[in-house]
């Protein structure tokens, strides 16, 4: 083994990775796989064309790295947008949507490859993203505030796996017409919102399902935006966490099938203007122990919960 320190360099990282592949996977194979290699070859465009570099890719996941850290941010933005637009007329459950982390970090370069915490960063940043969602690191955050025209959730300080030090965490907001303007709206319902909300509950009319609302004010959070947006506080009434869905079957192995329903419900419900919906991430914590539903309320600073079997 050789003394000789390898080279390193900071580099702008994307890690991308398929949300349930394995479920995905075991309900129909070659269609799920058809689907996966027809979005790698969309991303590996998308990359090319941010005059970024494919790295590797492992299995359903893909590791890019790019020349600056606006072209990797630009690039997540049109993968997640392109995916989505190709994704709209594929049933719910069948969809194949990728989570994608991005960081800014220093990293070792050997046999063409990349490796270290940069690296890992940014697959554990994947992992907190939501299907069809982009996580970036504090240090893209700082990179790119002012620069583009995007807006995003402050997430917090995140404890990951073999990562010494907490990560700062931010989820970028997708929808155009949320660029340059506070994370979370201050409008109240619409009718729309409400029928959509009741069709989301009605995909899953066979469970057993609570719902609670709470009247005190929820805890102050808040969002900023990448254009020097601050957002106000989270609003009193618009805001949710649904909790893991139990499953009473009795059967560990079909304990994807109750987890599947409660990433639906809370992808589904990301979906309406002006709620603001706990990451799965945060609603995961609370499965398999006891839980009150007021005390996770007040944790997570929201009006309502939803829970259900």
């Amino acid at each position: 083994m050789s003394d000789a320190p390898l080279p390193r360099k900071l580099a702008a990282i994307l890690y991308a990775d398929v949300a349930g592949y394995s479920r995905l996977t075991g309900h129909d194979e070659e269609r799920t796989h058809k689907a996966l290699s027809a979005h790698l070859d969309r991303i590996a465009t998308e990359i090319e064309r941010a005059t970024g570099r494919v790295v590797h890719y492992a299995g359903d996941a893909v590791l890019a790295e790019f020349p600056t850290v606006t072209s990797a941010v630009d690039c997540a933005v049109a993968i997640q947008r392109a995916l989505g637009r190709e994704n709209l007329s594929v049933p719910l459950e069948q969809r194949v949507e990728f989570r994608v982390g991005v960081n800014l970090g220093d990293v070792i370069v050997d046999r063409n490859d990349i490796y270290g915490d940069g690296v890992n960063i940014a697959a554990r940043l994947e992992g907190i993203a939501e299907p069809g969602g982009i996580c970036i690191s504090g240090s893209v955050y700082d990179a790119v505030r002012g620069k583009l025209k995007l807006a995003c959730d402050d997430l917090g300080e995140q404890s990951v796996k073999n990562i010494a030090q907490p990560v700062r965490a931010y989820r970028i907001l997708l929808e155009p017409q949320q660029a340059g303007a506070p994370s979370v709206g201050a409008r109240g319902y619409t009718r729309k919102s409400w029928v959509a909300a009741a069709l989301v509950v009605g995909l899953v009319s066979s469970a057993g399902i609570y719902f609670y609302y709470f009247q005190y004010p929820p805890s102050e959070q808040h969002g900023a935006g990448l254009s020097n947006v601050v957002a106000p506080a989270l609003p009193v009434k618009d805001s949710i966490a649904v909790l893991p869905f139990t499953n009473l079957s009795g059967e560990a192995d079909q304990e994807y099938f109750s987890d599947g329903i409660t990433n639906d419900l809370i992808t589904d419900l990301s979906q309406l203007s002006n709620l603001m919906v706990i990451a799965s991430t945060s609603v995961f914590a609370y499965k398999g122990g006891p839980v009150q539903a007021q005390q996770v309320a007040r944790d997570l600073g929201v009006r309502y919960v939803l829970e259900g079997s």
